[in-house]
């Protein structure tokens, strides 16, 4: 997680002491200021560093840091930027919540990313060593990625590794993706609730959005072919397997359904399979991309939640005229993805390590999950978990009406806590107060302290 949010708030506290303090002052020192604000010394020691690149302290080395002594500056005027930006695309309040939030303290029991602890960080490690001694670490790659990397990705969905272009992330597939299948002003269909980075990415791409209500089963056909009647949309954004928050899997009636349906409309479905690696019960989905050879389903791959945070590498899987259109536009966006990542991924993929890891995985993730189920039952009898995921890192679970989960999560935060809150999961007005929970960022020992404070909180 990133720990920004912390570190200036801290700094904006100190500014205000600084204001009231003559140039050459000694500050007080790092111990006393994590005592004073109760933060540890590396996130009082960032806030002391955006301090001293605005000018307004200078770090003596052995001696402490002092107010710097300079002329005041004007109080900035932005007024004009509102004007030449025009109306905001993206929901700034839903990005803020997205990645990285709370500081090192907090018990993340809503979290997109895997715990340190269950990474394959020693063989990441030993890989990453010598990619960055190979011969190919500092050249370029072709635009598409490697092609044996691609080989690789290929395998899985049953396409030509030319149909696969390698990319920085999911997240940078989504956008990619929306961004080359649609005009600007467009409309976009999505499950509800859903990923709010799929959202984002479709106000980053200028696209309008309707939003179609799902179950335990995936999206419900019925209400989809409405809303593709209503709106002439041509692209639609899908979780077949394990979906974020909800956890549901698209049932095997309505894969074909969906199928059919994209057919009759002309339409595209993009495959967001960011948990292939993530199944707990039984088989993982096979991707909805090998059930339809004539180019429908554009897959979204992502290895960054099964194999590190820090591991940026997805895929765009695509055949046909839109496979070719998005290999040619990515030039526009950038040359390649680091040689370097590529041959990480490669490395782990290929690995003995990879097959021991995600067994592992799918182990360490059942008993978390079933801790938090259970934690939430005995804790918190009034809230209602529609169904245990068979997979994936979220479980949704819904509160009384009447509850405000704004007020909630804030409250939580302040009790040491990160909660997602499940508004930002609905493209309009939730249906009910939910919150998402995660089970793969928090020890079995922190989940069951987690739902320990929220009970207080609650009550």
């Amino acid at each position: 997680m990133f720990y920004d949010n912390r570190a200036s708030e801290i700094a904006a506290h100190l500014r205000q002491k600084i204001a009231a303090m003559h140039a050459g002052e000694k500050l007080p020192g790092v111990r006393e200021l994590s005592a004073e604000f109760q933060a540890s010394a590396a996130t009082v020691s960032t806030a002391i560093s955006e301090l001293s690149a605005l000018g307004l302290v200078r770090a003596e080395p052995g001696r402490g840091t002092f107010v710097a002594g300079h002329e005041r500056l004007h109080e900035p005027d932005f007024s004009w930027q509102s004007q030449a930006l025009g109306r905001a695309r993206v929901d700034a309040d839903r990005a803020s919540r997205l990645g990285g939030y709370g500081t090192a303290e907090h018990i993340p029991l809503s979290w997109g990313y895997l715990a340190p602890e269950l990474l394959p960080n020693e063989e990441l490690h030993r890989i990453g060593s010598r990619a960055a001694k190979g011969s190919r670490a500092w050249v370029m790659t072709p635009p598409a990625g490697s092609p044996e990397l691609r080989r690789v990705l290929a395998s899985p969905y049953r396409a030509d590794p030319n149909d696969v272009l390698v990319v920085s992330g999911g997240q940078q597939g989504l956008v990619f993706a929306m961004r080359t299948l649609a005009e600007p002003g467009a409309t976009v269909i999505t499950e509800s609730p859903s990923y709010p980075g799929a959202i984002l990415a479709a106000q980053s791409a200028g696209l309008r959005l309707a939003s179609v209500p799902a179950d335990a089963d995936g999206v419900i056909v019925d209400r989809l072919a409405d809303e593709l009647e209503r709106s002439k949309a041509r692209v639609i954004y899908l979780q077949p397997g394990y979906a974020n928050p909800t956890g549901a899997v698209l049932s095997a009636e309505r894969r074909t359904q969906v199928l059919e349906l994209a057919a009759r409309h002309g339409a595209f479905i993009i495959e967001d399979d960011w948990a292939r690696h993530l199944g707990i019960d039984g088989q993982t989905p096979p991707p909805l991309f090998t059930e339809d050879p004539h180019g429908h389903v554009v897959s979204i791959f992502t290895l960054t939640k099964a194999a590190s945070p820090g591991l940026r590498l997805g895929a765009v899987i695509a055949r046909g005229p839109a496979g070719e259109r998005l290999r040619a536009a990515r030039t526009a966006d950038d040359l390649c993805v680091s040689p370097i990542v590529q041959d990480i991924a490669l490395g782990l993929l290929t690995s003995h390590v990879w097959p021991r890891h995600l067994k592992r995985l799918r182990a360490e993730l059942a008993a978390r999950r079933d801790v938090l189920v259970t934690a939430l039952h005995t804790a918190l009898p009034d809230i209602h978990i529609p169904h245990i995921p068979r997979g994936g890192l979220h479980l949704w679970a819904q509160l009384p009406r009447g509850v405000d989960t704004r007020d909630i999560c804030a409250a939580a935060y302040l009790a040491g806590l990160l909660l997602g809150d499940g508004r930002h999961f609905f493209v309009d007005e939730p249906t009910a107060p939910f919150l998402r929970f995660s089970y793969g960022a928090a020890t079995e020992a922190q989940i069951a302290e987690g739902i320990r404070r929220l009970s207080e909180v609650l009550r």
